[in-house]
């Protein structure tokens, strides 16, 4: 696929890196010609030089033949603009626009081809609000993603002793906890990635990737995660786009103190949020002050300010000092690889909280969800199984037929619509059906497009 990715800062960067690891031609523009540079010589991609907007400069990137353009500049407006032109002047198929605005929506007039031309809306800052809500509402999960309209759910946990499951192995779970249907899709151990197969026993520190249904997710977490004590007492520092959408979006639900080193965006902050939510004007690196606004009473302390060391630091001094759970945006890559299982709980990158959202609209065939996992490095996709037994790699097969790359497994199966769907937990036998929603674990994202594959029908299908 030929992409145009317009901006080259750290979601671009991200968005390119992710992309090309996949086989697509990329082209990013830029304005600034060291970052060009430096993407060229890091990547396999071509750079060009230059104001995005300007028709010249598209075609210099190569619009008239390009199958998508991704603007994700640091401005809402240059990213409009950038979509109106690609699709007005260059009839480029797919515009995808990262607006950080709330009041543009996907799917408004205003977005819409007589409008903006933007097909698709990614928002990191939202991304970030909506991964962090999940971690509140289940604080014994390391990452929890949704798949079929929220019907069937990814859950990344870490076993600790104690629990019902750790110690036994996979292949016991089902005597263990009957009442629980679930499936576990990976396992990590010591950032090692271990067989999933019935023999394989659970130990403490394992980090367990399970599908299950939706009404499961605590069950699930229950058996393999000593039970957490729900998120009340909220610290974020950090009071920039994510930590005010985040505090607003928390009002009522938890109470929350947000430090903010700026005296000027405190006081923007208070004017913006009720009274209950404390705005402190500070450092969020000051050990004493951290003391002095007992961050050992903290469910969770949430590090989100735009410098990765100044979000490193806080969230381990934080933790030494006594919060229950910490969490660290981290914009570059390798400090998030370092950082994830020290003492710093879970390592978030704004970019790969998109990624998914992005690969959906890239990936072939039939495709409507994908997750990124660890960093990256796997993926979780949902496709649609199309056509019949003449034209589909999947319908009127049993599981065991389906040919899956090695290490890529089938975790569930949704069937049908609405409040009747039915979520299996799918076994060797059970047999794949036109319309089926699939969940499939892939461990490599080297194996992705064969299993994009299987979601193409032959020319014979014409449903």
């Amino acid at each position: 696929m030929n992409i145009i990715i317009f901006g080259a800062g750290r979601v671009g960067e991200s968005v390119a890196e992710s992309l090309v690891s996949e086989q697509n031609d990329i082209t990013v523009i830029d304005q600034d010609p060291a970052r060009v540079r430096a993407l060229e010589e890091r990547l396999d991609l071509r750079g060009v030089v230059g104001n995005g907007i300007q028709p010249s400069v598209l075609a210099e990137a190569g619009a008239k033949d390009a199958d998508m353009l991704i603007a994700c500049a640091a401005l809402d407006e240059s990213n409009l603009v950038v979509c109106k032109v690609a699709h007005d002047l260059f009839q480029v198929p797919t515009t995808i626009a990262r607006l950080r605005s709330p009041e543009f929506e996907e799917g408004s007039d205003l977005l819409g081809k007589s409008g903006f031309a933007v097909d698709h809306v990614i928002c990191p800052e939202e991304s970030v609000m909506r991964y962090i809500h999940q971690l509140i509402d289940y604080p014994e999960a390391l990452q929890v993603l949704e798949f079929a309209d929220g019907r069937v759910c990814l859950i990344a946990v870490r076993a600790t002793a104690g629990s019902a499951l750790v110690g036994h192995t996979i292949g016991e779970f089902r005597r263990i906890v009957p009442d629980v249907e679930m499936r576990v899709v990976a396992l990590y151990r010591l950032d090692a990635e271990m067989d999933p197969g019935p023999a394989t026993r659970i130990l403490p520190g394992d980090e367990v990737f399970i599908l299950a249904a939706n009404d499961q997710i605590r069950p699930v977490l229950a058996a393999l995660h000593a039970r957490d004590k729900p998120v009340q007492r909220v610290m974020i520092a950090g009071g920039g786009k994510v930590g005010l959408r985040l505090a607003r979006s928390l009002v009522g639900q938890c109470q929350v103190k947000i430090l903010e080193a700026s005296a000027k965006r405190c006081e923007y902050l208070a004017s913006q949020l009720p009274s209950s939510t404390l705005v402190l004007h500070g450092d969020c690196t000051d050990e004493a002050l951290l003391e002095e606004e007992n961050v050992a009473e903290m469910d969770l302390f949430l590090a989100l300010t735009s410098d990765d060391e100044d979000n490193i630091m806080a969230a381990m001094l934080a933790k030494r000092l006594g919060a229950r759970r910490v969490l660290a945006l981290i914009n570059r890559r390798a400090y998030a690889e370092m950082m994830q299982g020290s003492t710093i709980d879970i390592a978030v990158s704004p970019a790969q909280t998109v990624i998914g959202e992005l690969l959906a609209h890239v990936r072939r065939g039939d495709v409507v969800a994908v997750h990124s996992l660890r960093r990256g490095a796997a993926e979780a996709l949902e496709g649609v199984a199309r056509g019949d037994v003449k034209s589909s790699r999947l319908v009127g097969r049993r599981v065991e037929e389906v040919k899956l790359p090695p290490g890529a497994r089938i975790g569930a199966i949704v069937r049908g619509e609405g409040p009747s769907a039915e979520v299996l937990m799918p076994h060797h036998d059970t047999l794949i059906q036109a319309d089926d929603h699939i969940v499939i674990f892939i461990p490599n994202k080297r194996l992705v497009r064969e299993v994009e594959k299987l979601f193409q029908v032959g020319a014979t299908f014409f449903g």
